[in-house]
């Protein structure tokens, strides 16, 4: 059984100090993925203050592309910096993760439709690694550079791997209502979007509105949940919001 797994980057950094991890909360998120023991997982982390940090210094997102090699230099580099930051928790606890480095294997094409081999990643799973892949800036023709999104990257490993499971671990416990109350249920976006809202810190992948449509587009159970419920993920229960896909909205 497959499982993909995204750790939000506001949870393994302080999101609003520039390059800062956050080493109580990488080190919890380390615990639960060794706890669990799941076989076949791909983790996939954002960039939070790092990679959006950079991003938005150089004006470069999803839609608006650079062709400035200094910009494609910083963003990538500090995303780099925080994959190691995030294998070597991994690796601290034996677990056999490597990094995959999206601008390395992905590309959009003129219309921005991204192209990812997944070759590379379901050997690697093969071989009983654990693919540790993160958000990053790909080649995009007619562009330059354009960023994409570890929810993009997710949903796309999630189709290519055949995933059978995918977990959204956020700093908020599930996708919540105007109440506050965590929504347990979203079958289509019309359904919630009056409460969706962006990330309150820099964001340039559309916070946690692009999340949810990514998910409705899957096949597999999706869960948006928040740290305390990464290790029950893992083990396969239904935590925080789930999102049942085959609709957009």
């Amino acid at each position: 059984m497959t499982t993909v797994l995204k750790l939000g980057g506001s949870v393994v950094t302080e999101k609003d100090e520039p390059e800062s991890v956050d080493e109580a909360a990488l080190a919890g998120t380390a615990d639960a993925i060794v706890d669990a023991a799941v076989a076949d997982l791909v983790v996939v982390h954002g960039g939070g203050s790092f990679g959006h940090y950079h991003a938005a210094n150089h004006g470069v997102s999803t839609t608006e592309g650079t062709h400035d090699p200094e910009a494609v230099a910083d963003v990538h580099g500090a995303m780099t910096q925080l994959n190691r930051r995030v294998v070597d928790a991994l690796l601290a606890r034996s677990v056999p993760a490597v990094p995959v480095h999206p601008l390395s294997l992905c590309a959009r094409d003129d219309a921005g439709a991204l192209s990812f081999p997944f070759a590379s990643v379901e050997t690697l799973l093969g071989e009983g690694f654990v693919p540790v892949l993160h958000g990053d800036l790909v080649a995009h023709a007619g562009a330059g550079t354009t960023v994409v999104s570890g929810d993009e990257l997710v949903t796309s490993l999630a189709r290519g791997l055949d995933a059978d499971r995918v977990g959204m671990c956020s700093t908020v416990p599930g996708v919540l209502d105007e109440a506050g109350e965590v929504i347990p249920r979203i079958e289509s976006f019309a359904d919630v979007e009056s409460v969706l809202g962006g990330s309150a810190a820099t964001d340039v992948t559309g916070g946690m509105a692009a999340k949810v449509r990514s998910l409705l587009e899957l096949g597999a159970p999706a869960f948006v949940f928040g740290p305390a419920e990464l290790e029950s993920f893992l083990v396969g229960r239904d935590v925080g919001t789930r999102v049942d896909g085959g609709e957009t909205g």
